[in-house]
């Protein structure tokens, strides 16, 4: 099945690199008149390279056997200019093929990680940060040397080829085609070699990927590393994942180092032919002594450029295995879009209702099963339930991060899948449980709520949020204090504060809260909690409950077990049945309660 498999994919191959030949035409169309330039420059650069094997035959034939000291000045002279000439064009096309590439891989980056923004939480779910980041990074890297300096190298490499061979023909067809007869054995071998290149610069990247998922992971847990002890283990773990991609770099040096010598001795064979086969047909009255040269010299300039393409080759597999990777992440379609049809969702008041909502991540393994409720306007609602049960869920579907899979969920009368998504998502206000700050001052954490604020409205909010006082007291620079990465410069209470206030600036009408204050101090504790209610003062609230005042205070309360939803009301009428599975989640977690205060 696997040497099936590996037939298939080599005899796609040739449509799969013309095809992302074609892509990446698309994306130097912008930039055509500069390419043009770069072309046109190109030309005049090699034509003028090509002119110095016949002012070598007319060196020898002229100026060395009639000793023509005139003839020779003129041909010095000739030289200089031709090279001055040729620096010029060679400076111009350099430049102009570089600003191309550059910007090439600019736009392909920019496009790249925007797409990455429209994926639904599935495809990031799937995959490692780390490798996600290796195709932002490696891949597109490996992508700009080969549009860039290769492909400088590879055109200038083959008009040379191209116009020394012409010239070869005019000098001695005989000759020429003693040569060509080893131009297929050259082709065929480059492809084949190239063909395992590609694989295995393929087989690079991804072992590069699952390294830099390991420093991902690693950086991002390093409390629980060294809570763990485990700085060893994870440093093998890395070096595993290191040694991986240098087995894998290690065969494609192989492939690649063969390459080179195999083809550079394919051409310098040929070469000692044509001295052999030349220096005959100067025997035999056919060609001059300075044509002899001449020639030498223009085989010299087929076999350098047959030798460099090989390389070149090598290393534009390398660069297509690369492209391959990046144009399937783009190919990849998100989940959660907008209808074509979809409208904007106008002002809401803030109905929250599900209907016979069923939800999978699998289909063998239901989530969800026939989830059926409705928030008011400005209601509390209280989610409990056991680990597993579903609320996470439940609250993921509601800004559409996920689609139910049977039944509907309405706002406003409204069905989510009918609306815009950003109308829907920015009418809804979320604070997770794990509270994410992004690497920037605390003002533009705050800012991220509502990007035009002024810096009153996120004082004003920072207030509502009890942080102002911390953040002027406490933090060395004020609202203008860094963060640090995913806010590791603040503590909990003082993070979460931080996020409340984002989403007070964004001012929502519907709520999400994913409520956990069980890791804080008692006075943090206080100061969320009075932020949380000033929060949710006049919205409509789903909070996923911990604590006993949360769900005291509630308006409803639903109960969820095992993706159903099993019982709902207020605290008191859910206590009121003493077989119920609220009544028994309330007494364990008033006995904890109890425990705790003992």
């Amino acid at each position: 099945m696997g040497r099936e498999y590996e037939r298939d994919v080599e005899k796609a191959q040739p449509r799969m690199k013309l095809h992302i030949f074609r892509r990446l035409l698309a994306y130097v169309k912008p930039y055509r008149g500069r390419m043009a330039l770069s072309i046109v420059a190109l030309l005049g650069s090699t034509g003028l390279g090509l002119v110095l094997p016949l002012v070598v035959r007319s060196l020898v034939d002229i100026a060395l056997v009639d000793k023509a000291l005139d003839t020779l000045n003129q041909l010095a002279i000739g030289l200089i200019v031709v090279f001055v000439v040729q620096a010029l064009f060679s400076f111009v096309h350099q430049f102009s093929l570089a600003y191309v590439g550059e910007r090439v891989v600019a736009d392909i980056r920019v496009q790249l990680y925007s797409h990455l923004q429209y994926l639904s939480l599935t495809f990031f779910a799937d995959r490692h940060t780390g490798e996600i980041v290796s195709r932002l990074t490696n891949d597109v890297t490996l992508l700009q040397g080969a549009i860039t300096n290769d492909l400088v190298s590879l055109l200038r490499q083959a008009i040379t080829l191209v116009g020394a061979s012409i010239l070869l023909f005019v000098l001695d067809w005989r000759l020429t085609l003693v040569i060509l007869a080893g131009i297929p054995i050259i082709s065929l071998t480059m492809v084949w070699l190239g063909r395992k290149i590609r694989t295995a610069s393929k087989a690079v990247q991804d072992a590069l990927a699952e390294a830099a998922n390991v420093v991902q992971e690693t950086i991002a847990g390093i409390r629980i590393v060294k809570s763990f002890a485990r700085e060893a283990h994870e440093i093998g773990r890395f070096a595993a994942r290191v040694n991986d991609t240098f087995s894998a770099a290690m065969r494609r040096a192989r492939v690649s180092a063969v390459l080179g010598p195999v083809i550079g001795f394919m051409a310098f064979f040929s070469i000692t032919i044509t001295l052999w086969f030349g220096s005959f047909e100067v025997i035999q009255g056919r060609l001059t002594a300075g044509g002899l040269v001449a020639y030498l010299v223009y085989t010299m300039m087929v076999a350098a450029p047959v030798a460099t393409l090989a390389g070149l080759y090598a290393q534009f597999q390398s660069a297509m295995g690369a492209t391959e990777r990046l144009f399937e992440l783009l190919d990849t379609p998100p989940d959660i879009v907008s209808r074509p049809d979809a409208r904007p969702l106008p002002a809401i008041r803030g109905e929250v209702a599900f209907h016979d909502v069923h939800f999978a991540y699998s289909a063998h393994i239901p989530v969800l099963r026939g989830v059926s409720f409705t928030a008011q306007p400005g209601q509390v609602i209280a989610l409990v339930g056991p680990s597993g049960a579903g609320k996470s869920t439940l609250i993921n579907l509601i800004p559409r991060f996920y689609d139910a899979a049977d039944g509907c969920i309405t706002i406003d009368g409204f069905d989510v899948r009918d609306v815009e998504l950003p109308s829907l998502r920015q009418q809804i206000g979320i604070v997770p449980q794990e509270t994410i700050l992004f690497s920037d001052t605390v003002a533009a954490n705050i800012r991220y709520g509502k990007l035009d604020a002024t810096d009153a409205e996120v004082a004003e909010a920072a207030r509502a949020a009890n942080a102002h006082d911390f953040i002027v007291h406490e933090l060395g620079e004020g609202y203008q204090t860094l963060v640090g990465e995913r806010g590791t410069k603040l503590s909990g209470g003082q993070r979460q504060r931080v996020a409340i206030a984002r989403a007070i600036l964004k001012d929502p009408r519907i709520l999400i809260l994913d409520e956990a204050t069980s890791s804080l101090d008692s006075e943090s504790e206080a100061l969320v909690q009075e932020a949380l209610q000033r929060l949710m003062a006049g919205r409509t609230s789903i909070v996923i409950a911990h604590r006993l005042s949360t769900v005291v205070n509630a308006d409803w309360v639903l109960v969820l077990d095992q993706g159903q939803l099993v019982e709902q009301g207020t605290h008191a009428d859910l206590l009121a049945n003493p077989d119920g599975l609220y009544t028994r989640l309330h007494h364990l977690q008033f006995m904890a309660a109890e425990a705790a205060l003992a």
